[in-house]
């Protein structure tokens, strides 16, 4: 498992690089031992900001917290991350059980009549992946929608949360 601290407007010391790796350490013996592990530390006025990215195995599991203290923000992100593996390995175990669960296609309005600017990027690697493994993602990064490459059709999908709890799957047509 390969640990990066960095710090943001922040010097990282010994004692909280050593307290911040000896926690996701401990992570090790539930993902594979090639994973990588960013840990960013901040400190914005009086708010500590910890946010840790583990990639291992083509999935991207993320989590932060803001605290009052550096080392409460630590194991702050630290029980999130926990919560956040044990459902993924219980997706996984269940996956296996009992089989996936299909998911309905649903259409997207795109009409745009504003001009909007792009303030961020973002460039990832997607791998091939079935609907079902792409809404396991989504719901690993807690996020409202996931941009997958289907492996049925090659094509690139995006896989989004209903208000209702539901999911709908965005598939183009040409």
């Amino acid at each position: 498992m390969n640990i990066t601290v960095t710090g943001r407007n922040f010097d990282i010391t010994a004692p909280i690089k050593a307290y911040a790796e000896g926690k996701i350490s401990r992570f090790g013996k539930f993902l594979s031992s090639d994973c990588d592990t960013v840990v960013i530390l901040a400190v914005e006025k009086y708010r500590h900001k910890a946010e840790v990215v583990i990639k291992s195995n083509g999935i991207q599991i993320q989590a932060e917290s803001i605290t009052g203290e550096m080392y409460s923000s630590i194991d702050e992100v630290i029980e999130k991350l926990d919560r956040q593996i044990k459902k993924y390995k219980e997706k996984i175990t269940s996956k296996r059980k009992c089989g996936g669960k299909g998911i309905h296609a649903a259409e997207a309005d795109a009409s745009t009549s504003e001009r909007v600017s792009i303030i961020k990027r973002k460039k990832f690697d997607m791998k091939p992946m079935a609907a079902e493994e792409a809404a396991m993602h989504m719901d690993l990064l807690d996020k409202d929608f996931y941009v997958f490459t289907n492996e049925q059709s090659g094509e690139i999908n995006v896989i989004y949360k209903i208000e209702d709890g539901d999911l709908g799957l965005i598939e183009p047509v040409k």
